[in-house]
């Protein structure tokens, strides 16, 4: 007679052994995929950005020097004729105020005419960038 605890036995070890080896050539056919960085994702897009056309190289700019209330400036940015970027006053500080000198205005409207030319977009100016211009004195 045969024992059926043996036959059991090892229809359930041929089933293990078979379950172990269909996994073991799944997890071997399977390529291992490397997971990218935050940075290597930002580096990757700010390449792909630069590979793209950018639409304010060759366009055509102009500075509009505007007064501001209290006897100040502030700038206007025309694309095309057409006006983009309105400050009438000191961008990045509170108050309604503009700059104290047309040339001050000039200095911080030419700098954000090349952010906008090096598309970077939207063209801001920090209290850091106002300090290096130096028209905040």
């Amino acid at each position: 007679m045969v024992n059926y605890k043996i036959i059991i036995f090892f229809c359930l070890l041929l089933l293990f052994v078979f379950a172990v080896t269909s996994k073991t050539v799944i997890y071997a056919n399977e390529i291992p995929v490397k997971q990218e960085t935050k940075k290597e994702a930002d580096k990757e897009t700010k390449q792909e950005l630069k590979q793209q056309k950018n639409p304010y190289a060759n366009a055509k700019i102009s500075i509009k020097i505007i007064p501001s209330i209290n006897k100040t400036f502030g700038y206007d940015i025309l694309l095309y004729g057409r006006l983009l970027v309105h400050q009438p006053n000191i961008p990045g500080l509170p108050g309604h105020e503009g700059f104290t000198t047309k040339a001050r205005a000039q200095k911080v409207a030419a700098f954000v005419v090349k952010k906008i030319r090096n598309n970077e977009m939207p063209p801001t100016v920090t209290i850091d960038d106002l300090n290096k211009m130096g028209v905040l004195k």
